[in-house]
């Protein structure tokens, strides 16, 4: 059991990256992270909602299967993802309002946040049980967070620098960063355990 739960967090983490492998989760990927630290609070949060998600969402599955009402996981599965959006946006308008205005729309973005929605549904495809669901969520956030984090460091360093050729300036040269980085993650695709 350990190394399964090896197997999935490194594969959620390195090898299957959200954001670099599945490529989910784009837009907030790109809008929140051209400060270090709004994207370190954007990944937390994220990683939070994947995580009781992820949770969350195995219960309503469960209880879906067994009224047979299965096909309305997607509806459900919104829904609870919405709801823990909500939480976490309220909890921040109250406990950080700084915070909250510098993360702007794209905190209730998580809400149709692909990665997110993604996470709960790979976990009812691959079958996993309660503690599988909940690592993958764990590790899935984290990988999206190391993905936001790492980037967001690399665009700062990137507005500082005077190489960039002014075709190449703000947007344009985010993307091919966010490539190159998509291709150095695709280094790690030899670590997949079974």
């Amino acid at each position: 059991m350990l190394t399964k739960l090896i197997s999935i967090s490194l594969s959620a983490i390195l090898v299957e990256n959200f954001i670099f492998s599945k490529f989910l989760g784009i837009c907030p990927f790109l809008g929140v992270s051209k400060k270090m630290d709004t994207a370190l609070c954007m990944g937390l949060a994220v990683t939070f909602v994947m995580t009781l998600a992820s949770a969350v969402c195995w219960g309503v599955n469960l209880l879906l299967v067994r009224l047979e009402l299965a096909y309305m996981q997607t509806l459900a599965f919104i829904l609870v993802i919405a709801s823990l959006v909500q939480f976490v946006e309220l909890f921040l308008r109250k406990k950080s309002p700084a915070l909250y205005r510098s993360l702007g729309i794209y905190l209730p973005l998580i809400t149709t946040n692909c990665a997110v929605l993604g996470v709960v549904l790979l976990n009812v495809q691959e079958s996993y049980g309660f503690l599988e669901s909940v690592v993958y969520g764990i590790t899935g956030g984290l990988g999206f967070l190391l993905a936001i984090t790492l980037f967001s460091g690399v665009r700062e360093r990137l507005d500082y620098s005077a190489e960039v050729p002014e075709c190449f300036e703000g947007f344009p040269i985010a993307l091919i960063t966010a490539g190159l980085i998509a291709l150095a993650f695709m280094g790690f695709s030899g670590l997949k355990m079974v």
